[in-house]
């Protein structure tokens, strides 16, 4: 097993992170609110999860499906997605869906709010549009992540409720790196998570895959590249003339996520989980090497318990 400091690679957004924002008085009511309610850790599910993903393409169909067979018989999932969609268009009917009948064009779709008020599972995955400062600005991102939320716990008050924290585009002009440091609490924290909790009073965790990916690039750079993963952009999907895209992750990209979901929801260390998986459709996915899985599955552990957040005990 690859050893790697945590020091190398939890970066700028560091280990129990609740501070930053802009200092007002309103702000710093929030964040002792959000200490008090992540000061004690989440128990431990004791017994596979039903759960349910709303968002994009960053959920997409491949990473759930990848959870469900890291979590093993009786885990079970269901979905809506769209084409960048925001927590806002998913709950507003008015609202058209960019992309809804393709996405959602598969066993595990049901319709999110219905399915989020049935009761039924244990924990609901919120995910946001990117970019998160426009979800913000345009898309009044933290009183719908309220809305989602108490719709959850009215439903099932057992039912834990997450934000998927994810990333932004490679090309970022501020640098990838950097934004995802700094936007961890400037963004997610303090201008969605936090004011969602005061909002739909019921607590929300977090899912860090945002974090995680930050993380693991920069102990896969500290060791010089690993099992065949040299950059950032082998993590992403490419063009049929060898592009990186920007933002949507491959199979390597969607195992790292899928381990991110399973070490939060069940607050398990994933070392020594299976590294070859399949797809959605049941084919072979092209997912990372023994070694290269290795060191995802660490960083992952570390990142989950260094953020007090997510609901896992450090």
């Amino acid at each position: 097993m690859v050893a790697v400091s945590r020091r190398i690679f939890l970066g700028g957004a560091a280990v129990a992170s609740l501070g930053g924002g802009t200092g007002l008085f309103r702000g710093a009511r929030l964040r002792e609110r959000a200490k008090t309610v992540y000061a004690t850790a989440l128990d431990a599910p004791t017994e596979p999860m039903q759960i349910y993903h709303l968002g994009h393409s960053l959920v997409g169909r491949d990473m759930p499906a990848m959870l469900e067979q890291m979590a093993g018989e009786d885990h079970g999932y269901h979905s809506q997605t769209g084409w960048g969609t925001s927590l806002r268009d998913h709950w507003e009917p008015d609202v058209p869906i960019k992309g809804f009948d393709r996405e959602n064009d598969h066993a595990q779709h049901r319709p999110a709010r219905s399915a989020i008020g049935s009761g039924r599972y244990d924990a609901v995955v919120l995910t946001e549009m990117v970019e998160i400062a426009d979800a913000i600005r345009y898309h009044d991102s933290a009183e719908y992540l309220g809305r989602w939320a108490k719709l959850a716990k009215a439903a099932n008050p057992d039912c834990r409720v997450y934000l998927y924290e994810t990333w932004h585009h490679t090309d970022d002009g501020n640098g990838w790196l950097t934004r995802i440091d700094r936007d961890l609490d400037k963004y997610w924290r303090n201008k969605v998570l936090y004011p969602a909790l005061e909002a739909a009073d019921v607590p929300i965790y977090l899912i860090p895959a945002g974090q995680v990916m930050a993380a693991f690039v920069r102990a896969m750079d500290a060791e010089g590249g690993i099992g065949g993963i040299i950059s950032l952009h082998d993590l992403f999907t490419r063009d049929d003339k060898g592009r990186p895209d920007t933002i949507h992750f491959n199979d390597q990209g969607a195992y790292l996520v899928a381990l991110t979901h399973y070490a939060t929801l069940y607050h398990k260390d994933p070392r020594g989980l299976p590294h070859q998986l399949n797809r959605a459709d049941g084919t072979p996915a092209a997912t990372p090497s023994a070694e290269a899985a290795r060191l995802m599955q660490e960083v992952v552990w570390d990142v989950v318990r260094a953020h007090p957040d997510t609901g896992v005990a450090a």
